[in-house]
Order: C-alpha cells, then sequence, then structure tokens
C-alpha cells in the first residue's frame, strides 16, 4: 500500500532519476566539488535552531524504551535539509580540511510536510557548497548558478530560471523604511506567491510594526525584477537608502553580470526572494522550471556568514541545493520524460537448448567485458517466444549462437536485420548500448 510523500519509481523511472543523478554529479566534479555523505540523524536542538523548521522534522525514537539507552538518544531527528548537517561536518574535521573546501551531497532528506505534487516527506536533493575560514571570498556567490544552469542545462527539461536576490538588499531597505523587525519581514516577503500582496502587506502591519505606506513600499521593492543591472535604478527610485543596501545592490550586480555573461538569460535578479530559513545572510537563490512555476523552486540555496560557528571560529559559506526528487516528481507528473527501455539490458543472449547455457553464459561475458549490457534468455523456449521477451522490455539485439560450426548472429528486433556476428568484436551502435532518457 503505498504511503503518501514516500516515492517509489518503476524500473523506467528509476533509470531517469539515474541519469539525472549522474549528469549533476558529473557536473559538480568538472567544478572540483568532493563528494562527502553526512549521517541521517542531527540533534534536535542543531536542527531547531536553522528557521521555522519545527513541524517539518520527523523524530528518531525506539518502538520499544530501552532503560539503558543515553538520554540524547531521544533528542535526535532525521535531517530536514543537508546544509545544517554539512556545517556540522565542518566544525568536525575542520582540521582534516583544505580551505576553501568544495564539497557536493547527493543524499535522501526528510520532511513531515504535507504531500502534494512534487513535494515529499522523503526525497533526494543535490547540494553543493563553498565555505571557508574566517571570510569567503564573494566571487563564489557568482559561481552557483552558473553551476546549476550547466548542470541542468544538460538534462531533457524545460528552460531554467535562476532568480537571485541579496538579503542585505531586503535587510538594507527595510532598516532604511525605518522598520525594525527585519527578520519578521523577510519571512512575511517570502510567503508573497503563496498569499498575495494584500494579505502580506496586513501581515507586516500586524506581525512586523509596519504602517500601510511602510507595507506598500516593501511590496514595491518586492515587485522589482530584471535581467540586467537595471533593478538598481528602480530600487534607487523608491527614495530608501541604508549602507547595507548599498553593499546588497553590489554583490546582486555582480551575480547577475557574471550570469549574463556565462548563460544569457539564466538569472534574473527577483527581488521578492528572500528564503525562510534564517541563517542566509547575502545571495539568495531559486529556481523556476518553465511551465511549473506553480510549483515553486527546484533549486534554492544562498550565502550563510554565521551557520557553521563555534567560538571564535567561524566558516561563512554559500551554497546551493537541487531538489532531485521534486523535479522528478513534476515531470513524471506530465509524463514528460521518456526512457527508451525500462532496462539497462542491450543484448539478450537466445538460448538454443539448456545444455548450451555454459556457451551462451560465455558470449554474454564476452560482450560485458567490452561494456555491452547483455543477459541470457530465462529458457530454451522457442526462438520466437525468446525475441518477444526481448521486445516486451524494449532490448534492441538478440543474439543467436551458431550451431554446427556455423557463425552466431545478431538481429536488431526493431528493423528485422540480421548479421554473422563475432562477441569478441561486434558492437552495437552508441545510441543503443544504454537506454536514451529524453523529453516525451
Amino acid at each position: 500500500m503505498p504511503i503518501s510523500g514516500f516515492p517509489e519509481w518503476l524500473p523506467a523511472q528509476r533509470q531517469i532519476e539515474q541519469f539525472f543523478l549522474d549528469r549533476i554529479r558529473t557536473t559538480f566534479e568538472l567544478y572540483g566539488f568532493a563528494s562527502i555523505e553526512t549521517r541521517a540523524v542531527e540533534p534536535l536542538d542543531t536542527l531547531l535552531s536553522k528557521g521555522e523548521t519545527s513541524k517539518e522534522v520527523y523524530l528518531l525514537r525506539r518502538l520499544q524504551e530501552d532503560p539503558g539507552a543515553p538520554a540524547s538518544d531521544d533528542q535526535l531527528g532525521l535531517h530536514f535539509d543537508l546544509t545544517v548537517p554539512f556545517a556540522r561536518y565542518v566544525l568536525e574535521n575542520a582540521g582534516k580540511l583544505q580551505f576553501p573546501f568544495r564539497r557536493y551531497q547527493i543524499q535522501k532528506v526528510w520532511r513531515g510536510e504535507r504531500p502534494q505534487e512534487g513535494r515529499y516527506r522523503e526525497f533526494i536533493q543535490a547540494d553543493i557548497d563553498v565555505v571557508n575560514r574566517d571570510s569567503l571570498p564573494f566571487h563564489f556567490d557568482t559561481e552557483m548558478p552558473l553551476i546549476i544552469g550547466d548542470a541542468l542545462g544538460g538534462l531533457p527539461i524545460p528552460r531554467v530560471r535562476i532568480q537571485v536576490n541579496n538579503r542585505k538588499v531586503c535587510e538594507g531597505f527595510y532598516r532604511g523604511l525605518g522598520l525594525a523587525d527585519t527578520d519578521q519581514v523577510l519571512r512575511t516577503v517570502d510567503k508573497l506567491d503563496k498569499i498575495g500582496p494584500a494579505r502580506v502587506a496586513e501581515q507586516l502591519v500586524e506581525t512586523a510594526g509596519a504602517t500601510r505606506a511602510q507595507a506598500d513600499a516593501c511590496l514595491e521593492l518586492a515587485a522589482i525584477s530584471s535581467e540586467d543591472a537595471s533593478f538598481v535604478d528602480a530600487v534607487r527610485k523608491l527614495g530608501v537608502t541604508d549602507p547595507l543596501l548599498d553593499e546588497g545592490l553590489d554583490e546582486l550586480v555582480q551575480v547577475v553580470e557574471a550570469a549574463r555573461e556565462h548563460a544569457p538569460g539564466l538569472v534574473t535578479a527577483e527581488l521578492k526572494i528572500a528564503r525562510g530559513l534564517d541563517y542566509y545572510t547575502g545571495t539568495v537563490y531559486e529556481t523556476q522550471l518553465e511551465g511549473y512555476e506553480r510549483f515553486g523552486s527546484i533549486t534554492s540555496g544562498g550565502r550563510y556568514e554565521n551557520l557553521a560557528s563555534a567560538g571564535n571560529q567561524r566558516f561563512p559559506g554559500v551554497g546551493i541545493s537541487i531538489g532531485v526528487s521534486r523535479l522528478l516528481g513534476l515531470l513524471f507528473g506530465q509524463n514528460a520524460l521518456t526512457a527508451s527501455r525500462p532496462v539497462p539490458t542491450c543484448v539478450v543472449v537466445a538460448l538454443p537448448a539448456d545444455e548450451r547455457r555454459a556457451e551462451c553464459d560465455r558470449i554474454a561475458g564476452q560482450l560485458r567485458k567490452r561494456g555491452i549490457p547483455t543477459e541470457v534468455a530465462p529458457t530454451a523456449a522457442k526462438f520466437g517466444k525468446q525475441i518477444k521477451f526481448a521486445d516486451q522490455r524494449g532490448i534492441p539485439y538478440v543474439w543467436f549462437p551458431g550451431a554446427d560450426g556455423e557463425p552466431d548472429s545478431v538481429k536488431d528486433i526493431r528493423s528485422g536485420d540480421q548479421a554473422d556476428a563475432d562477441a569478441a568484436t561486434w558492437s552495437p551502435p552508441d545510441a543503443d548500448r544504454h537506454p536514451v532518457i529524453s523529453a516525451a
């Protein structure tokens, strides 16, 4: 019986998922990121200290209480993202890491939220982060969206648009307006797409102490959007000044201009983007998938100065995360992806008789040694049934062992073409060797 929010893909979908993960992993490594994996659980106080997440955390508890268990065992929760565990990992291993440290992580995370299309309680994220001791040069912020653009640009998906903002722009603007509780304003504005401008304005008055004029100014800022540095003039026209606002605008210009040079149209300055988690301090990113905007962001992240810190040690960082399961779930829901076959097998070696299985296994072994995915037919049925077995699974080739000194032959069951072949030298076209993943 299916459990809502815990997806299980069929074999063809799983192949598509693996194709996506391989592409993402390869791109991350091309940019020099090293792979790590962190444990699935973290202390509860660590998880609850990083923003409004208390309703999302799954606790880890034993069904039967063990009187001898450590008292801390009931204070563990499953991680809801990969950034918080990464920060802890950096602090614990700082003496063994080389900085700046570039890492990627591809793991499952768990969130106790209401399941809906593309939103799950168990899902895979693919994260990259760069951290450094004491300070982190800003150019790493400009690099993040370019990497994500490269990773997603090689996949058979609709066009992506990365929306960027800078928390300093928002906080400096709110401060310049005279609003003291900038964190509350940020959290409220972050709900803009969910509840609309009228309700956001009401909540700003109710929860952040804003006047109606201040709330309207916040909405005017949030409405600014551009693919180039023209957003700066739009902000200046609002007549608010603050040193932090100036700093944020300068940084945001760098991100937008770097992206325009690398991949025109990839990045948009979107000043309504705030990100709800408290640990972001500067650049923030969200990504829309063309045609799927109503489902929200498929990647997100940003700059954090104080997430990884203990005592006098501070490791600022910047990172971005791809919601892999979220992306796939949305596309699967629209039947927007297809695999040319549901299994990796390229060749089925037909079995003429049970006593020739060892011979067929040797043929399969020769093909596998040269990287050709091969299996031997399960039974020595009539050749017509063995061909049907391959056809039903989308396998393009059937190999027929020769008899009485005759050469082997291989048949392309799609075209019906059949030719003599030697397992030591024959190869399929590159397009047939592995399943092809494409947009439907």
